[in-house]
């Protein structure tokens, strides 16, 4: 078993750059979802009230950045060929892969909407500000809020559908799908 040393994809296999990416923010989605839902328990009294919500905005921030950076990285950079398998799959591939990529940019504009809605930027990490936009609907918090959630819902759901699929093309179809997005050849 060797390990892929090139940044950059190539016909066979992912680069580092783009395998890094994916898996910082699948970390980063599968940890801020929890996150999120313990945000929604906290009262007003609660020591992390402050602390957390600020920390779920600022890896969000990250992650958007992330997104955006892996949006250019691909468009300058193809993925590997894809490996033989029924055509049905291929578009349900290129399906799911697609429906991540709007599920996260939804989730990332949508948890914007809700912490600027006040009209505040929203600090990163106290490193820099993202700075607000005016608020573009009327109770936007709370609309923002119920869009995210349920984006965000399918978007860890997708994603554990995506897992499990990766895992299914290791472990039942024997092919090169997961080795290739560990960089394995």
């Amino acid at each position: 078993m060797a390990f892929n040393k090139k940044l950059l994809n190539d016909r066979n296999s992912y680069g580092w750059g783009l395998i890094s990416i994916h898996w910082i923010m699948a970390l980063a989605i599968i940890g801020l979802y929890p996150l999120g839902l313990y945000i929604d328990s906290l009262t007003y009294y609660d020591p992390e009230y402050r602390t957390v919500p600020h920390w779920h905005k600022s890896i969000g921030i990250l992650v958007l950045m992330l997104l955006t950076i892996r949006i250019i990285w691909r468009t300058g950079n193809k993925p590997p060929a894809e490996l033989p398998q029924p055509a049905i799959l291929t578009l349900a591939t290129k399906a799911v892969h697609n429906l991540l990529y709007i599920l996260m940019l939804g989730v990332l504009v949508s948890g914007y909407m809700i912490s600027t809605a006040d009209g505040r930027p929203i600090a990163v990490f106290n490193w820099f500000e993202i700075p607000a936009l005016p608020a573009l609907i009327d109770n936007q918090e709370d609309v923002a809020g119920a869009i995210h959630y349920w984006i965000a819902t399918a978007l860890v759901s997708l994603a554990a559908l995506h897992a499990l699929a990766a895992l299914k093309h290791h472990f039942i179809d024997k092919d090169e799908t997961l080795k290739r997005i560990f960089g394995i050849k």
